[in-house]
Order: structure tokens, then sequence, then C-alpha cells
């Protein structure tokens, strides 16, 4: 919903929607194993039912997900009623979140958090004893019971206070100790700590089930559940699980929640190496900032950390709320999906003339961004994903960059959503618009549409195709306003006194903003026919052309049945192509960057060996000791291809630092994943 101000009665309807809509993903997912959603989405839903019900807290009901852990014991396996409920957490998604977290704690304890920013740093270290962050495994919660020293019982966290009793799965798992290596003193031992499977294994398995039943597991979380439940324990000993203990619940005399670490340790449990205490939020931030970068360099998978009150007395002091104790709190990495509502659908019109439809959102944070808008692209995909205005929807993102709607929660309606209908005139210049047979884009037919011209300007002078410094879409708006150019090869007959007269321009900005343009003048051919804007034609199509024909005079003369024989062009981007070049604007147009003394440098075939003919790469994350522009060129000089997306068509994706969402897809397509270095040794 993201509404920040709903009327009682308003949060009260979508309460009882998000009730409804999560209990149905819960028992899915917890009981069945057959998640409907990624649970980034259910987060996303449970995280706005639990800041309604902090507005309006006598809405609270004992039935609330908010109020209940995990899921209904499943009926195969014998019953185990745990010694203490096995709470769960709730969610911070950002700084502001766990400042209300602290600031909640700070009510309860009747204590005032200072206002200044230093005191209010310190207050955490001071007043609670600071905090203890571990790093939050996407595995399955589990409880282990010892008597004299021996495992008896290991059990499933269940609904919390029932679980399911799984010892003879749990005894597989050569990292849980089957006897206690420390002198318990006869005491009853309970631990607590969390089972998951490691990336690698996580993939292998998937793939073997892929062939075998023709299915996959969504993530290691369910495979490592489905694993440790089992009725055949040979299955999960297969598997290859692993586990980290994360908390004792008998009492050793420890003052802190590291204090339970160093004994967990001493007694043979293995623990998380990477976990830390923190003095305070600022140092809690960066924790959980350095492992969201560094995530992908761990061997398994994580989707946040855990940070809690490290002062034993003052955790137990603060109780619990619903299903979670106060003291705790799962501080997630940036979500790639998140759920919120489109307020409205506008047209953009963009610099081939097509109306693209953009959702207005409810900001919602994803990837570590505040997303507001998303694009639909075409009138199919409204129709695709039947989106109405008002809708609560799935956003996630195209690739690395672009916000995108992946679904529509329909269980969320109210009847107030609004149908959208695609425009029969263009809304910047008015004139009719049209669809084109076989083609999904709506266009508008005026060539001489200002949206048109502006955005072709834009395109034309952006980073990825002649990248002239100082020339951005603010400065264009100026210069065509003025009336200084009507297209792009005006650009080059501008002079400095033009540029003196606009709004932040003085002598010395207003000389080198014409001289980045004059050294624009010998570009390399792929990089302008990139530039002109020809629909359908990017960066790579360029490059296939540049080095097919080597000058734009000959690309110029080529005619369709020509080239829709390139590999990789087709009808649809050969019939652009042609089009373009013999439309009497377009052939003024590059007669007038002739006569400015624009020349598209001749392209010459760069290819240097076959090492990787016909092989497919995609490069993410910094690599170190080359550019991934140098990489993706020496690719090409091999023989190999590029591209900028993750599909089953890629053989290779190739891993810097900090990769983005398209090691995940890679993983989960079953993509080969390598280093930089393993990349340059398949050049060797």
């Amino acid at each position: 919903m993201n509404d920040k101000n709903p009327t009682k009665q308003e949060a009260k309807e979508r309460i009882e929607q998000l009730k409804k809509l999560i209990k149905k993903y819960r028992y899915s997912r917890l009981t069945l194993d057959k998640p409907l959603a990624e649970e980034q989405v259910e987060d996303s839903l449970k995280k706005e039912l639990f800041d309604l019900e902090q507005q309006y807290p006598d809405l609270i009901t004992p039935d609330s997900p908010s109020q209940r852990v995990g899921g209904k014991p499943l009926d195969k396996f014998e019953k185990f009623k745990h010694p203490r409920p096995m709470l769960s957490f709730n969610d911070a998604f950002n700084q502001n979140d766990m400042e209300d977290w602290q600031d909640r704690i700070a009510r309860v304890l009747n204590v005032e958090i200072p206002k200044d920013g230093h005191a209010r740093s310190n207050f955490a270290e001071q007043k609670l004893g600071g905090y203890y962050c571990e790093l939050k495994l996407d595995g399955l919660a589990i409880e282990l019971v010892y008597k004299d020293g021996k495992l008896e019982v290991g059990s499933t966290r269940g609904d919390g206070l029932v679980g399911e009793n799984v010892t003879q799965n749990l005894k597989t798992i050569e990292s849980i100790p089957l006897s206690l290596i420390a002198d318990p003193n006869n005491k009853e031992v309970v631990v607590r700590g969390e089972v998951f499977i490691n990336k690698k294994d996580f993939e292998k398995i998937n793939k073997k089930y892929e062939k075998e039943v023709k299915k996959t597991y969504a993530n290691p979380r369910n495979l490592a559940a489905g694993s440790v439940r089992q009725l055949n324990s040979k299955i999960t000993a297969e598997r290859n699980l692993d586990f980290f203990a994360y908390d004792l619940i008998t009492d050793f005399g420890q003052k802190t929640h590291e204090d339970k670490h160093d004994i967990l340790k001493n007694m043979g449990f293995p623990t998380n190496p990477n976990n830390k205490f923190c003095k305070n939020l600022k140092e809690v931030q960066t924790f959980r900032d350095q492992w969201e970068k560094q995530k992908e360099k761990l061997p398994y998978q994580i989707d946040g950390v855990v940070v809690q009150i490290n002062d034993n007395k003052l955790f137990e002091k603060l109780g619990v709320v619903g299903k979670s104790p106060r003291a705790a709190i799962a501080y997630k990495f940036s979500p790639e999906h998140g759920t919120t509502k489109v307020k409205d659908i506008i047209i953009s019109v963009g610099r081939t003339g097509t109306l693209t439809p953009v959702a207005i959102l409810e900001p919602v944070e994803i990837g570590g961004t505040t997303v507001s808008r998303a694009t639909l692209h075409n009138e199919d995909e409204i129709d695709r994903l039947g989106i109405k205005i008002g809708d609560t929807v799935v956003v996630g993102r195209a690739g690395d960059v672009i916000p995108d709607i992946l679904e529509v929660i329909k269980d969320l309606r109210t009847g107030k959503e609004k149908t959208f209908r695609f425009p029969e005139q263009c809304p910047i210049c008015g004139n009719k618009t049209e669809r084109a047979k076989g083609e999904a884009a709506h266009k508008c037919v005026n060539k001489n549409c200002p949206a048109i011209k502006r955005r072709g300007m834009y395109h034309f002078v952006s980073r990825g195709a002649l990248d002239i410094e100082g020339l951005g879409p603010k400065i264009i708006d100026q210069l065509l306003d003025a009336g200084l150019i009507k297209d792009s090869a005006d650009l080059y007959n501008l002079k400095k006194e033009d540029l003196l007269n606009l709004e932040r321009f003085a002598e010395k900005s207003a000389e080198n903003t014409i001289n980045a343009i004059q050294d624009r003048k010998k570009i390399p051919l792929d990089r302008f026919i990139y530039a002109l804007g020809i629909p359908n034609v990017g960066s790579e199509t360029a490059l296939d052309l540049a080095r097919k024909y080597g000058t734009l005079e000959k690309l110029s003369k080529a005619n369709f049945e020509e080239l829709e024989k390139i590999k990789d062009i087709g009808n649809v981007v050969a019939k652009s192509i042609d089009n373009w070049f013999t439309d009497p604007y377009h052939k003024n147009l590059l007669n007038k960057f002739k006569e400015s003394g624009v020349k598209a440098l001749e392209q010459k075939t760069s290819q240097k060996s076959s090492k990787l003919k016909d092989l497919t790469f995609v490069f993410t994350g910094t690599l170190e000791s080359i550019t991934r522009e140098d990489a993706e060129e020496l690719a090409r000089e091999n023989g190999g291809n590029t591209s900028s997306s993750v599909s089953k068509a890629t053989d290779y994706l190739v891993t810097g630092e900090s990769p983005g969402s398209k090691y995940d897809k890679a993983q989960k397509l079953g993509i080969k994943i390598i280093s930089e270095e393993e990349f340059i040794k398949l050049l060797k």
C-alpha cells in the first residue's frame, strides 16, 4: 500500500487483505514446500502489515501473521514441543527502520534517546551495551537438545511451539556434533542454529533434480528444508548440508550473546566466523553494507544480518511482541523485488516516437535505490499483466538498471482500480498514433514531434553514444528552447557566443562545451551508427553493422534483403535500418553532418582468433585488470559474442567484484560462472 496516512477504516480493510494473502503464502511455503511468490515479496507484504499495525495497534488481532512464527508442523514426522518458543524476527530494510526499532526499545525502557547525532550514536553502547550482529543465512532454523552430552532430539521450528522431530536426518550433517566436547555438568543443553546448503551443492543438486523430475528448487532455503524433511535419511546425507549454531538456550552464566558463541565453540559447535559486535547503529550499518557488497564471495547464501542487543538480561527484560523478540531484528539486504501500489500510468514518447507506458508508483526501495517509476513496455505487456491503476504490484529490475513490474497481486484488489486505455493522440504534439501491423509498439506518426527530436538528441550525446562531456538533457533543452539547434547536426555549428546567453554558462564553461563538441567530429563508426538512434539498433547491432560494412556510405546503400541475412539482425531490425536510410529527412541529416565536418571513421575487422567462436559472454561487476568494455572487445576479437543480459543463450558469465542480479539469474539458469582470471585463461 505504501500510503503513509491511511484512515483507520482504510488501514483495517488493507490489514484484512494482507493477513489473508500472507497466510496463503506462508501455508504454501512452510507447510506444502510449494512457494507461490518470492520470499522478498512476502517480506515486503509483512513489512507493510507491521507498519499499519504500528499505526493502529488496536487493529492487531491474535490471528495476524505478525503474531505467529512458522508453519503448521507436517503430519509425517513425530511432533516435538520446544522447551522455549522458537521465535522469528521482524524485518528492517533501511536505516530509518533501524532507527525506529531503536526508538521502540527506548520507549519500552522509558529511556530518552538524545536528538543530536554524536550522543544519539553513543546511546546504544552506553544504555544498551551495544549490538551483536550475525550473518542471516538463507537456511532452515533447527533446535538441538543434548542430554548427558549426547544428541537426543533435533527438531525444526514448526509453529514456534511445536516442531518436527527430524533427529535421524540431522545426524547425517557432519557439522552437527553428536556429542559435546566440554562437560555440561549433566545439564540438558539446548542449542539453536541454521541448517543450510552451499551454493555449489545447490547448483549441482538442482541440475540433477531438473534432469530426473523436470523441476528445480527455487532457492537454497527450500532445498535445505526439503532435505531435512526427507523420510529417508540417506537422501538427507547425500545433500551435503552444513550447520552454524547461533543461540544457546541453556544457562551457563553467559552475560552477553557474544558469550553464548564462545561457549558454543568450546562445546564443539561451528559458529559463523564473520559475526561481529557493534557499538552502535552506525557500526551496524557499516557491517551490513560491507556484507551486502561481499555476499557473493561467501560459499553460502545470506539475505541480511541479524542485529540483537548483546546484553542478555536486557534482552530478556524487553520481552516478546507478537512473534518476535523486541531486542532483535533482521536487517535485510536491499531486496531485488518489492511490493507497492500503482498511483497512475502515464505515456512517455521516446526518441523513435514509440509511446511507452510508465507506471507511477508509491516509492519502494529495491536494489538499494528508491523506485517510483517502472516501465510497462507496451500495450501487450499491460494486457499480459492485466494491470490497472490502483493495483498492488511486485516490482523488480530488468537486468541491473530498469525497474520492471513483474506481477499484479490481484488478491489485494478492492474494486476501485481503474483500467488504463492507450491514447489515440500523441500526448506531446497531439497528432494521431498508430500501431504498425505485427509490432507491439504504438508510435507517434509526426516525424517533427518535439518529443522525438528532443529524445533523439539526448541519445546522440549520451555516454553510450558520442559521450559529449558537459552536454546533457538540460543543456539540450536550453538549446532547443532558444532555437539554437533543430537537430543533432546543428550542434557542430554552435559557437561560444551562442552559449553565453544561456543559463549556467560562463566564458570558460562555454568554451569547454564547444571544444567537447568539436572533439567528437571524428567518431568510431559503430558509435556513430548507435548515436543515430535507428529503431531496434542497439550498441551490439551497431558494432555488427560497422564490422560488416566498414563505412557509413556502404551501410547506407545496403538493401533490406542484404541486411536481413546478417546474423542476429532478422526481419524487423533489417526493415528499421532500411527505412531509416531511405527516409529523405535522414538523408538530409547525414548531409548536414558531412557539411559540418563530422566523419564516421572506417571500421576494420579486428578478429584475431577463433578461440571463442560461437561462445556468448556476459560481464558483471568490477573487473580488476581491464574494464568491462575492454573485456567485451577481447571476447569479440577472439570470435566470441557479447550480451548485456543473461539468457539461456549465454555460455559464460564473467564476474568481477560486487556482481549484480545477473549472477543470481545465471545461477538459476545453470550458466557457467567464471572469474576474470578464468576468462583471460580462455584466451590463452
